[in-house]
């Protein structure tokens, strides 16, 4: 099975931004996340709409920008209005970028309980509307199971395999069963109702070369890792590490 390495710039040298994306992209990554927290939904403060419309700028591969953020909803357009700004104000395609959104987050008490399916239904589609793909993703307390009725809305589903927040955390392999239940209603629904269920499957968090064939055999498809890949000497050494 073929997947998709997304370096987190969380764990990037901001100093040198741009210098170390490129770096990466060089040496092999499908994709860049980036990490958008507020300080509410989650316990840390990292970055917004300006850093994402710098990279926006040079960056042509795929950005997978994970909105880690109390009303997700109230920041989608100028999100998408960010990623769409390329060299010298050209517009830039947003087709491959994803916008992943809290499930929690939407339409819940400010993110700290469990959010609406419809007003992630709700979120997800106005993601759409912008020609981003949408996805959604859910904390390690909370049960996916919860927002199965958004699973035919979305392009990807992101397991967080650590508590969202930081960088640098232990993975948690208990959240395979989340992963195994993606894949399985996928494949029940690529048999039953001709594929309906079309999302990728992300993980996020602790990833690193042995851990990524534990998310590899549970059915994950898209690997996020931060201070694995920008912690390394190497980093084609590491990126393709998680592909093995």
């Amino acid at each position: 099975m073929s997947v998709k390495i997304a370096p987190s710039i969380l764990s990037a040298d901001f100093g040198r931004l741009r210098e170390e994306v490129e770096t990466v992209l060089n040496a092999g990554a499908d994709m860049i996340h980036v990490d958008v927290m507020d300080g509410h939904f989650v316990p840390n403060i990292s970055i917004g709409v300006p850093v994402v419309a710098s990279l926006a700028r040079f960056v042509k591969a795929p950005l997978d920008v994970h909105l880690m953020i109390e009303n997700p909803e109230k920041y989608v357009n100028a999100f998408a209005d960010s990623m769409g700004r390329g060299v010298d104000g050209e517009n830039r395609d947003v087709s491959s970028d994803y916008i992943v959104v809290h499930a929690e987050a939407c339409g819940g008490d400010g993110g700290f309980g469990l959010g609406s399916t419809e007003a992630l239904i709700e979120c997800l589609k106005s993601i759409k509307s912008r020609g981003i793909k949408a996805g959604f993703s859910v904390k390690p307390g909370t049960a996916i199971e919860l927002y199965e009725g958004a699973l035919e809305y979305t392009d990807i589903v992101l397991v967080m395999t650590v508590e969202p927040g930081f960088g640098g955390q232990k993975f948690m392999e208990d959240m395979m069963g989340k992963v195994k239940w993606l894949a399985e209603k996928k494949a029940v629904s690529s048999v039953e109702n001709g594929g309906n269920l079309e999302y990728e499957i992300e993980v996020d968090g602790g990833v690193n070369a042995e851990t990524a064939k534990v998310c590899r055999d549970a059915g994950a498809e898209v690997f996020v890792a931060g201070s694995y890949v920008f912690g390394a000497e190497d980093y084609k050494v590491a990126i393709d590490s998680l592909r093995l």
